[in-house]
């Protein structure tokens, strides 16, 4: 095989394995892949996770949202407490800062879709809406991946608060 064919089968490797990098301007906000985790058949609840970045002068809340696929979606929280993790669901939303990015990933705050009506499938795609407090409602196309694939997100985004 010559160079230039290897050399040009790595770099279509290398593309289609990568993430796109833009993401979806939604006001003052740039929403950063909207990922489900996929979920075993009959499961009840289902986890979103989004980076948001607020490009704006004035913090911004995401208080909620739905989706056709669940009958209830919640931001939640996770945190330790007294060396046991715990969650609940943030009752007055997730406060974004403005100029700041907010990560919603395994292990810490993240989206909980409730009631689900079907099993998450890696590789499907499902619709949700968003709702912040200022900007108001948005509907997104969430990827479903594997949960190995969401557990890699745990470590890819930094948390700017």
């Amino acid at each position: 095989m010559s160079k230039k064919l290897l050399l040009g089968a790595a770099l279509f490797a290398a593309m289609a394995t990568s993430a796109p990098a833009e993401g979806i301007k939604f006001g003052d906000l740039m929403i950063m892949q909207p990922t489900l985790r996929a979920t075993a058949p009959g499961a009840k609840v289902g986890a979103g996770y989004v980076s948001i970045t607020n490009n704006g002068t004035v913090a911004e809340r995401l208080v909620g949202g739905g989706a056709e696929f669940a009958g209830k979606l919640e931001v939640h929280e996770m945190k330790m407490e007294n060396q046991v993790m715990k969650m609940k669901q943030l009752a007055d939303g997730l406060k974004i800062p403005a100029g700041a990015t907010v990560n919603l990933k395994p292990g810490g705050n993240h989206l909980m879709f409730m009631q689900l009506k079907t099993a998450l499938k890696a590789g499907d795609h499902h619709k949700a809406v968003l709702v912040f407090e200022k900007s108001g409602r948005r509907e997104f196309t969430f990827t479903v991946k594997s949960i190995a694939d969401t557990l890699k997100m745990k470590h890819s985004h930094q948390v700017q608060d």
